[in-house]
This record gives C-alpha cells, structure tokens and sequence, in this order.
C-alpha cells in the first residue's frame, strides 16, 4: 500500500502486503516432522505396492498360460488366403 501527498507528488510511506504465511520458529520443528511423516508413508506405500506387483504379475501369468493351454491351436487366417 502506497500513501502519496497529492500537493508534493511524493509517495511518503509503504507497506509490503503480507505473504499470508506467518510460520513461527518454534513451529519449524513440527512442520519437519509432519512433512517426514508424509515422505515415509508415501515411500511404505510404494514400496508394499512394488513388493505385492510381482505375485498379481506372476498370478496373470499363469492364468494367461492355462487358458492358452486350454484353447485349440487354429491356423491364423492370413488376408492373403481370403483372395
């Protein structure tokens, strides 16, 4: 905010607006921690998903494998043959 004397044209006093953030010192540590809290349960929640990616992988194969033993082995139609 700009207070200006309209008779000198002269801005006689400022202020900066605020930034909305009013964060103390003693606040730092908490907020430290609070941000690690986040930072660790994403990197658990990562970490169990990649664990577990491997078994539902290894389950799809083996059912992509049973149904592919089960059907009956067709020759593949070729556009070349329909002429």
């Amino acid at each position: 905010m700009l207070v200006i004397d309209l008779n000198l044209g002269r801005v006689i006093s400022h202020s900066q607006p605020s930034s909305g953030l009013e964060i103390e010192l003693s606040d730092a540590e908490r907020i430290l921690a609070d941000a690690k809290a986040r930072r660790d349960a994403a990197f658990e929640q990562s970490f169990n998903t990649e664990r577990t990616k491997g078994d539902a992988l290894s389950k799809r194969f083996e059912e992509a494998l049973k149904q592919a033993k089960e059907e009956p082995i067709t020759k593949p139609t070729r556009d070349f043959d329909l002429d």
